[in-house]
C-alpha cells in the first residue's frame, strides 16, 4: 500500500477512527489495533513475508526476555550472537545471496576456472533493510543494559511493524519508540493538525517535485549517450531532487501520520542540500540511518579516537557498508566510497563539525561564502548521486566522461523542454518554501503561523492545487522501498 494511494486515504481514515474513537480508552486495544493495522498494511505487500516479520520479532522479544533474565556475559554474548546472526543472516540471504554468487562466479572465470551455478532470483521483501536494523537496536541495547525488555508481546511486535515507518522508515531506536507503546496516548488537535501539515508537505515533494523530476532523470540516465553534457548534468540535478523529495517525502508522511496516533518520530532529514560541507550533509541527510552506523558501529569501531590510520579506517568502513545497505551492486559501493573520500579531508583537518548550526541562522539570505559552500556541496553530491542511480560502474563513469566535455557548455535540447522548465521552476518554489522553513522540524511547519486563517488555508489550498495539477496518473512507488 502507497502513501499516495486511493487505498491509503481510505486505510488511514478507518485505523485513525477506530484507535481514537472505539479503542481510546485501552491502551492494550490500541496497540493491538496498531499491530493489526500493520500487519494489513504489509500483507497488502506480499503476505508471505510478513511471516519473515513475525518470525523476526519473536526472536528479538525471546532474545530481550532472557537477556534481561541472566547476568552470565558468556551466555549474554550467545544471545546476542542469535539475534544478530537472525536478522542479518535473512538481510543477507534476501538481498545479497545473488549479488555474491554472482561475483564469485565472475571471479573464477577471471582466473580461467569457470563454474555453473544459478541464481535463485529472491524477491526482496519490503522494508527488510529497515525493521532488521530496528530490532537490532532492541537486542543491542538491551544487552548494553541501556534499555529494559521488553515484557508485553503485543507492544512489542507493534514497534516492529508500526505501519508508518515500517517500509521505508526512519530507523527507530527502540530507546525511542518503544516506551511510546507502554504510555498512555491522548489526542491533541495541535499535534494532529501539525501532523496533517507534514503529510501534505510529504505528499508535496513525492508527487509534484519527486515524480515530475524522476520523469527527466530517466529520460537523461537511461538514454544518457543520446544527449549532450549540458543535458546530463539537468539529469543529475533532476535525480538530486527526486531522490530527496521522494525520501523527505516519505519520511514527512510517516512522521505526519505517526502524529495523528501520538506518536513522535525522530527528524529524517534536516534540509541536507542546504549543507555547507559534506559532513554537515550527512548530519542532515537519512538521519536515522548514519547515527546507527555512529552508534552501532563507528564508535564501537573506535570513532575518531586512535591514530589517523583508525580514523581513516573507520570512516572508509562506515560509509562503505552503508553503501552496501542500500543495494547489491558495485555503484552503491562506490557511492560510499566517494563519500568517504569527500569526508577524509574535514575529519584529517578536523573541521568535520566546523557547520553544526542553521545555515544564515536568524537571517534572511546567506553570504556568498555560504552560497558558495552550499554549491559546492551540492555539486559534489550530485557527482556521487550518479553512481547512485546509474546501472552499473561502467555507466556512472560514461556519464560522467560526457558531462566533462566540450558538449557540456552547449544549450541542451531534448524532448519536453518546456515541461522540464516548469519542473525547474517548482523546484525553485520548493527550495525557496524548505529555506524559510529550515529552522523547524519540516518546511511549513511554521509558515505564515502568525499571519491571518484566511492566507493560511490559501497557502494549504494552493499546495493541494499544485499536487492535483502535477501529480502522475499512475501510482509511482517509492525509490527507498527497493532498499
Amino acid at each position: 500500500m502507497l502513501f499516495n494511494s486511493l487505498d491509503f486515504a481510505i486505510f488511514l481514515p478507518i485505523v485513525f477512527i477506530l484507535y481514537w474513537f472505539v479503542a481510546q480508552r485501552n491502551l492494550k486495544l490500541q496497540n493491538a489495533l496498531i499491530l493489526a493495522a500493520s500487519y494489513f498494511f504489509y500483507a497488502l505487500w506480499d503476505w508471505r513475508f510478513l511471516f519473515l516479520i513475525i518470525f523476526s520479532t519473536l526472536v528479538d522479544f525471546t532474545v530481550g526476555y532472557f537477556l534481561g533474565k541472566t547476568k552470565d556475559q558468556t551466555y549474554r554474548k550467545i544471545l546476542l550472537a542469535v539475534s544478530v546472526a537472525v536478522n542479518l543472516g535473512f538481510l543477507g540471504f534476501f538481498k545479497y545471496y545473488d549479488f555474491f554468487l554472482a561475483n564469485f562466479i565472475e571471479a573464477f572465470r577471471l582466473f580461467g576456472q569457470p563454474i555453473q551455478a544459478s541464481s535463485l532470483n529472491i524477491i526482496l521483501p519490503v522494508g527488510i533493510s529497515f525493521y532488521t536494523f530496528q530490532t537490532m537496536s532492541y537486542t543491542i541495547d538491551v544487552y548494553r543494559k541501556r534499555l529494559e525488555p521488553g515484557k508485553d508481546i503485543i507492544a512489542f511486535s507493534a514497534f516492529v511493524s508500526f505501519f508508518p515507518q515500517l517500509v521505508a522508515g526512519p530507523i527507530e531506536r527502540a530507546s525511542n519508540l518503544l516506551p511510546q507503546f507502554y504510555k498512555k496516548r491522548e489526542f491533541v488537535y495541535a499535534n494532529a493538525a501539525d501532523g496533517l501539515k507534514q503529510i501534505l508537505w510529504g505528499l508535496f515533494k513525492k508527487m509534484v517535485i519527486a515524480d515530475n523530476c524522476a520523469y527527466f532523470a530517466n529520460m537523461f540516465f537511461n538514454n544518457y549517450t543520446e544527449h549532450p553534457g549540458s543535458a546530463l548534468v539537468l539529469g543529475g540535478v533532476f535525480f538530486a531532487f527526486q531522490i530527496y523529495g521522494d525520501f523527505s517525502g516519505y519520511s514527512d508522511i510517516a512522521i505526519g501520520t505517526s502524529r495523528l496516533f501520538g506518536f513522535n518520530l525522530m527528524q529524517n532529514f534536516n534540509y541536507p542540500y542546504f549543507s555547507r560541507d559534506m559532513a554537515e550533509f550527512w548530519r542532515r541527510w537519512h538521519i536515522s540511518l548514519s547515527t546507527w552506523f555512529r552508534d552501532y558501529l563507528y564508535i564501537p569501531l573506535g570513532g575518531s579516537r586512535g591514530s589517523s590510520y583508525k580514523k581513516v579506517r573507520n570512516i572508509f568502513i562506515i560509509f562503505i557498508v552503508s553503501g552496501f545497505w542500500h543495494g547489491a551492486n558495485w555503484t552503491f559501493i562506490i557511492w560510499g566510497l566517494l563519500n568517504a573520500l569527500y569526508f577524509l579531508p574535514l575529519l584529517l583537518t578536523k573541521r568535520n563539525r566546523a557547520n553544526l548550526e542553521v545555515v544564515a541562522q536568524g537571517k534572511y539570505l546567506p553570504s556568498i561564502r555560504e552560497v558558495m559552500q552550499m554549491g559546492m556541496t551540492f555539486g559534489l553530491a550530485v557527482i556521487a548521486w550518479i553512481f547512485f542511480r546509474s546501472e552499473n560502474v561502467y555507466s556512472a563513469f560514461d556519464y560522467l566522461s560526457r558531462i566533462f566535455s566540450s558538449t557540456l557548455f552547449t544549450i541542451p535540447t531534448f524532448k519536453d523542454r518546456h515541461i522540464a522548465f516548469v519542473t525547474l521552476l517548482l523546484i525553485g518554489f520548493f527550495v525557496v518554501i524548505e529555506w524559510i522553513g529550515r529552522e523547524h522540524q519540516f518546511g511549513i511547519s511554521k509558515l505564515l503561523q502568525n499571519k491571518p486563517r484566511i492566507i493560511r488555508w490559501t497557502f494549504f489550498t494552493f499546495i493541494v492545487f499544485l499536487i492535483g495539477v502535477f501529480m502522475k496518473t499512475e501510482e509511482t512507488p517509492f525509490i527507498y522501498f527497493q532498499f
